[in-house]
């Protein structure tokens, strides 16, 4: 199993730079991620509609195929506590860390295309960190 962040998520359905790479990720390998991704994803989308990029209703299809590649979407009440205890501890948003949370528990690795989340990673030591490039 992999976990995948919202930066490789979004490039399944968005035409971005390594797109390509992030389209092969998904044959790869089971991926999964906590539920925190739904919303980042629509998040991405919602930046695209504002600016006139994709319409509201693409958004809404790519939004139901980008959830769809994972195999498993993990909730985030179930990463929460020891999410927020890396953040206070790596002083680093929640928000990455609850992927840190969801690798680290499933021994697992995560890939993004963040470069501040896999350094973080990186320093946590108990995470592998891959790039997507």
């Amino acid at each position: 199993m992999i976990v995948v962040d919202a930066s490789v998520a979004v490039k399944w359905v968005l035409p971005e730079p390594d797109s390509g790479l992030a389209v092969a990720l998904r044959r790869m390998d089971a991926l999964i991620a906590p539920s925190l991704v739904i919303a980042e994803i629509g998040n991405a989308l919602w930046k695209t509609v504002l600016r006139g990029d994709v319409d509201k209703s693409d958004a809404f299809g790519a939004l139901q195929v980008a959830v769809g590649h994972f195999e498993r979407i993990v909730s985030i009440d179930q990463l929460a506590a020891r999410a927020l205890e890396l953040a206070v501890d790596l002083r680093h948003p929640i928000y990455d860390c609850v992927y840190l949370a969801l690798a680290e528990r499933e021994r697992s690795p995560i890939v993004s295309a963040d470069a501040k989340l896999l350094s973080v990673a990186k320093q946590l030591g108990t995470v592998e960190a891959k790039s997507l490039s």
